[in-house]
């Protein structure tokens, strides 16, 4: 079982900055990608950002430029560092890993979420 805990949430003015981080733990013997997903109330959860393990990285449109995605993975960790942040980036960020872990008789393949941090961007 792998468990994700997020953390680096909270209100920040327009134009301020935040970094998110993600933590996983558990049996990994991989991991494939990493990303961070948002979610705004009565919208779909959609992709902010991503990372491969070879180090390429991909960003919606909304927030190339303003946000940047990196990882430690030695330490199985993802950050989001956003800056320029708009009311609209408002949302609760998810964290989200591919990977393989070990489980009884071998190894499986693996998706799993964090619990969500709350981003507001507010005056």
């Amino acid at each position: 079982q792998v468990q994700l805990v997020e953390s680096g949430g909270g209100l920040v003015q327009p134009g301020g900055s935040l970094r998110l981080s993600c933590a996983a733990s558990g049996r990994i013997v991989r991991i494939n990608a990493m990303g961070w997903y948002r979610q705004a109330p009565g919208n779909q959860r959609d992709l902010v950002a991503g990372i491969t393990s070879g180090g390429s990285t991909n960003y919606a449109a909304s927030v190339k430029g303003r946000f940047t995605i990196s990882r430690d993975s030695g330490q199985n960790l993802v950050y989001l560092q956003m800056s320029s942040l708009e009311p609209g980036d408002t949302a609760v960020y998810y964290c989200n890993i591919d990977g393989t872990a070990r489980v009884p008789g071998g190894v499986q393949s693996f998706t799993a979420w964090g619990q969500g941090t709350q981003v507001t961007v507010s005056s």
